[in-house]
């Protein structure tokens, strides 16, 4: 048990990265996050995400993904950081329900067929999401623009999202990847919470863990949101260094004090 837990009244651990989709903070940019993806799920093709670490890119993709209707819907996740170019092909065929083939050429084929069964026989679309591709290779770019190729390009089976850093974006427009940056049909890049959203999503999540009182002090929000500069992952950081820091103060509500001396604790 948390040890701030029960000295707040909590009744869970606030600002927790396991939190349901369905309870995620719905501020705006993860509310156009999810119309942007809804609309790359109706018109299928590829589509782009980007954002700064901490934004909720994952966050916004497992919510995308939980709302998916199973009989509709196939969905496939799999991020770059795991493995070698060839783990990931494998990864891809393996989640679209293959035993992957070893040599390049024939795990290509696998994935294609392997899509198209799920199109056209049995009316589901493949989810196709990548993650952590600002780590790809200019060849590995390539060799999706070559996957992701139906009917010399006259067809979409499938929704296939890139989600990386901001500079993917940039390495999409150099000339050796201009074949799959043109078949992008969706581009968005995540920011951060804004100013009031800082103080709403802090409301939020205290409440998910059962809060019935104040805890942090106005003054001590307004920390937060200069220290954080409204990333997601920094705010639940400090809030949760705050929250400790205060159960060793045993102090009944977080001031600017506090909040500024986890800053310091924690290098915000």
């Amino acid at each position: 048990m948390t040890v701030y837990k029960s000295f707040y009244s909590l009744s869970h651990t606030p600002f927790a990265k396991d939190v349901k989709t369905k309870d995620l903070f719905l501020s705006e940019n993860l509310s156009e996050t999810i119309a942007r993806l809804n609309y790359l799920k109706e018109t299928r093709g590829i589509g782009l995400l980007t954002g700064e670490p901490g934004t909720g890119k994952t966050s916004a993709l497992r919510r995308f993904v939980d709302a998916l209707n199973p009989s509709l819907f196939k969905p496939v996740y799999f991020p770059m950081s795991t493995g070698s170019v060839m783990d990931f092909y494998r990864g891809i065929s393996k989640g679209l329900g293959e035993e992957p083939r070893f040599r390049k050429v024939e795990l290509f084929n696998q994935i294609q067929n392997s899509v198209k069964d799920y199109f056209y026989e049995k009316k589901i679309t493949p989810v196709i999401i990548l993650d952590e591709m600002q780590m790809a290779s200019n060849k590995f770019l390539n060799d999706i623009s070559i996957i992701f190729n139906f009917s010399m390009d006259s067809q979409n089976p499938f929704v296939l999202i890139l989600a990386g850093l901001p500079f993917l974006m940039d390495r999409l427009s150099l000339n050796q990847s201009q074949a799959l940056a043109q078949r992008i049909v969706m581009r968005y890049k995540m920011g951060a919470l804004k100013k009031d959203e800082v103080k709403k999503y802090i409301e939020h999540s205290l409440s998910l863990a059962g809060a019935t009182h104040e805890i942090f002090s106005p003054e001590a929000v307004e920390a937060i949101t200069s220290r954080s500069k409204g990333w997601p992952r920094l705010v639940n950081k400090l809030a949760v260094n705050s929250l400790l820091l205060g159960y060793q103060l045993k102090a009944d509500i977080i001031n600017d004090d506090i909040v500024f001396k986890a800053s310091e604790e924690a290098g915000i």
